[in-house]
């Protein structure tokens, strides 16, 4: 069995298959662990749900900014914005059996037996990961419990940025789906920015990347996406970025955990 990582696949469903044709997957043997984003820009998230939800247990998935967005979304809670791709997914008929399935998705994901997480955005740097994990589990109940669309109604803003000001449920589980699935930037206290999206060579001196922080230890590894302005690029190395812009016209990367080699897909172009 091979366990493969990927990027924000952002509904470019013929660009994921063609990468995994390259690296052999095989969809009863291997896993795919998918870092969040599964859907929005691209023009075949439907297609990129039924494929992963098909997968069954093989598939370990962790949701995105825009995976929820999209729950919202079906729940009526906010409005397709105009840049997504959404309209065939949400008129489909199993939307219904394809939102209850990717809400049950986590927000952490872990390898059983070593200190390998994945998450979309990931980890504060005023988390240890036992605490992020701790915190992750409380939203999940959250977004699966009967009072969802409160819950997804709620998780939009930017306060509290720091974990240190969330005084109470409501204000712990919108820091907790920030941190995991918007964070880029941190000021030096380790609260969060959402202003930036540049490169680190490109922003404000007075910002630092969350993975610079001294708070992963060298025994940890932890796989994110979300900024594809990194290009796949960051330190130090038991941290692997995967978003290197797929939708944007750049390319997918695929990450093979056993020997730790990145294979790249990058034959298809997007129709935007």
């Amino acid at each position: 069995m091979a366990i493969y990582f990927v990027g924000d696949i952002q509904g470019c469903y013929y660009e994921l298959d063609a990468l995994l044709n390259q690296v052999g997957f095989s969809s009863n043997s291997d896993q795919l662990y998918v870092a969040g984003d599964l859907v929005a820009r691209g023009p075949n998230s439907l297609e990129t749900l039924r494929f992963i939800k098909s997968l069954g247990k093989n598939a370990k998935i962790v949701l995105g900014n825009h995976d929820l967005h999209l729950l919202a979304v079906y729940q009526g809670i906010k409005k397709v914005k105009k840049q997504d791709l959404l309209t065939t997914l949400l008129a489909a008929p199993d939307a219904a059996s394809l939102m209850q399935w990717l809400i049950q998705q986590p927000l952490i994901q872990k390898l059983p037996n070593e200190e390998t997480y994945m998450s979309h955005a990931g980890l504060s740097p005023q988390w240890t990961p036992k605490v992020a994990m701790e915190q992750a589990e409380i939203a999940h109940q959250h977004l699966t419990s009967s009072a969802s669309q409160t819950w997804l109604s709620n998780m939009y803003g930017e306060q509290p940025t720091s974990w240190q000001n969330a005084n109470d449920d409501l204000e712990r589980f919108r820091f907790t789906i920030n941190s995991l699935t918007r964070m880029r930037y941190c000021h030096a206290d380790g609260s969060l920015d959402f202003n930036c999206k540049e490169s680190p060579a490109s922003a404000p001196k007075t910002l630092t990347p969350w993975f610079e922080f001294q708070h992963i230890s060298q025994h940890t590894q932890w796989i994110f996406g979300h900024w594809a302005a990194l290009m796949g690029k960051c330190q130090p190395e038991n941290i692997y970025a995967l978003d290197t812009g797929c939708v944007w016209g750049q390319h997918m990367t695929m990450l093979r955990w056993h020997d730790k080699k990145i294979f790249i897909e990058q034959s298809h172009k997007n129709q935007r």
